[in-house]
């Protein structure tokens, strides 16, 4: 996907909790379990598409598979998650799925069951894939007015600013405003001090370093939407990527 398109379904996505009566195409589990292998292989994570998550549930209605988010037991891998998780669900949403990150509403032990998983990994979180409804449910309605009282603008996010933010990092803020966060939280603190621009959570040892994952990648791609290409460093400062530029050797005169 395109940069443009990964915006646009930013701008699409919201979560979705009831689902049509038949499951996914084969042809789609095929691009999904693709996307997963490649997350695995480049992030070392250890995602797990599961093709009927149904007795996992309760509260959600219909057909609908998952993918379980699962990685080592570290900060980096979680916040990986985060990031890595949100850019496969986004890929869905452009193409018309029915998606949502789940923490505690389902069923953790019936999960495990389904999965042979070694002792060293663990699950974070689960996201489910489906056909969506054409109108959203009861639940789905209850559940988004119950967690969107109040959004949190990206000003009320910042711990410190000293100046104003490049155009790039505030449009980046702008799509982070949009991030999926659990009970809609938005625990991510950021800090613009001396031209740096870094953030972090508390507790970086829980579900909260999922939202800081899927933040970072929020942000990055508002960045790149204005010209900034960047990378998050271990220590969580956004760093800019400044583009190549080809140079050309003089030419020797002429003796």
């Amino acid at each position: 996907m395109t940069n443009e398109e990964y915006i646009k379904a930013i701008e699409m996505r919201r979560s979705r909790r009831a689902y049509q009566s038949r499951p996914l195409s084969e042809d789609i589990k095929s691009v999904i379990k693709e996307m997963i292998e490649a997350v695995n292989e480049s992030a070392d994570l250890d995602f797990i598409f599961v093709d009927d998550a149904t007795p996992a549930f309760r509260i959600f209605a219909g057909k609908f598979s998952m993918i379980v988010i699962c990685g080592p037991d570290t900060q980096k891998a979680r916040e990986d998650s985060g990031f890595y998780g949100e850019s496969i669900m986004l890929q869905c949403v452009y193409h018309g799925l029915g998606t949502c990150w789940v923490g505690g509403t389902y069923n953790e032990n019936k999960v495990y069951e389904m999965l042979d998983l070694p002792k060293d990994k663990r699950i974070y979180c689960v996201m489910t894939v489906g056909y969506p409804k054409e109108h959203f449910n009861t639940v789905e309605k209850t559940m988004y007015k119950a967690t969107h009282k109040k959004n949190k603008s990206y000003q009320d996010m910042f711990e410190f600013c000293d100046d104003k933010l490049p155009e790039a990092y505030a449009y980046g803020m702008k799509l982070v405003e949009l991030a999926p966060s659990a009970v809609n939280r938005r625990p991510v603190k950021f800090r613009y001090e001396n031209g740096i621009f870094s953030a972090y959570v508390e507790e970086p040892y829980s579900d909260r370093s999922i939202d800081f994952g899927i933040a970072k990648l929020h942000f990055l791609l508002g960045c790149r939407a204005k010209g900034m290409n960047g990378t998050w460093t271990y220590e969580n400062v956004f760093e800019p990527i400044e583009p190549q530029r080809i140079k050309f050797q003089k030419a020797e005169q002429n003796k």
